[in-house]
């Protein structure tokens, strides 16, 4: 048994589909299918069911998959335990952020970064709905830009970033002309969720309860911002994001308007406490040296007077 065919295998699980799963991986259907029945011949049990649809786990397949990332996440920190020790590993820091991340501070954050440290290579690493917060703590990131709220025991954090939301609909529907919607607008619509982000994380977002003690009409399931838009423009469901979504993920099928009865998204700036190294601080020092900057702008754009830095 190799690490590969143990990514292979929550490949499939995540994606429900060997296509998708293999293009996810990029290799080739038949070959990803043949892995998959090397791996269940070497341990003499199915691990999916086979359907129309897709796949779907067996009861073994689910423990075996669970197995699967554990296995994943501690070779993870392996590999980052060696890199501890290599000359090059403090010229490296991974960024970790999820869909549109903190905006255009996300890039600019880097790029600045990048520009006062130019023996320092930045790794962007970009992760699913809430998944930033695990990627801290298990080693695949130095440092987060994470959407709030999420459990943040253990972590050091500031609040950098704050953005309204939105309602995301597909082009023609009823709604997509209004100028702002409210939750009792869409009260009737569809909203595609995760399973895969902390369910405190999920309620948030899809605002649950309402104001007036209802649930959400709970619609498709996704496992990433992609699924989540495929969703919305077959017309399956309606979305909620941050308006910097609609920014970075347009699309001629989809429209974006603002929702206009809920607190906006906060992203905060984290990192392992006790973990803080000199690059950390580095780009942490970055990152509110802009923040300043926008502060100061908008300043300067209230009252017409003062200085940006």
């Amino acid at each position: 048994m190799e690490l590969r065919q143990l990514r292979y295998l929550v490949a499939i699980a995540d994606e429900g589909n060997l296509r998708r799963a293999a293009a996810t991986l990029y290799v080739t259907q038949p070959s990803l299918s043949y892995a998959l029945k090397a791996l269940e011949s070497e341990l003499g049990v199915r691990l999916f069911d086979r359907h129309a649809g897709g796949v779907t786990a067996t009861a073994a397949g689910h423990d075996i998959v669970a197995e699967a990332r554990r296995t994943l996440r501690q070779a993870d920190r392996i590999r980052v335990a060696a890199e501890r020790h290599r000359p090059s590993h403090s010229q490296v820091l991974r960024v970790g952020f999820e869909a549109s991340g903190a905006g255009e501070l996300t890039t600019r954050a880097r790029s600045e970064f990048a520009r006062r440290r130019p023996g320092v290579r930045v790794d962007p690493r970009r992760f699913d709905w809430g998944e930033e917060v695990t990627a801290l703590r298990d080693g695949r990131a130095d440092v987060a830009f994470i959407w709030l709220p999420a459990d943040l025991t253990d972590l050091h954090t500031e609040v950098i970033h704050c953005e309204p939301r939105v309602v995301g609909l597909p082009r023609g529907h009823r709604l997509a002309a209004r100028a702002g919607v409210t939750l009792a607008d869409v009260k009737d619509e569809p909203l595609t969720w995760t399973e895969r982000a902390p369910r405190a994380w999920v309620d948030w977002w899809a605002v649950n309860p309402r104001p007036d003690g209802s649930s959400p009409r709970w619609g498709p399931v996704n496992n990433n911002v992609e699924e989540m838009l495929e969703h919305v423009a077959s017309g399956e469901a309606i979305c909620f994001a941050p308006a910097g979504t609609a920014r970075y993920y347009a699309r001629p099928d989809l429209v974006w308007v603002p929702l206009l009865d809920v607190e906006p998204m906060r992203v905060a700036m984290a990192w392992v406490r006790g973990e803080e190294t000199d690059l950390v601080r580095g780009f942490a020092d970055t990152v509110r040296d802009l923040v300043a900057d926008v502060a100061d702008v908008a300043d300067v754009a209230d009252t017409g007077t003062g200085t940006a830095r």
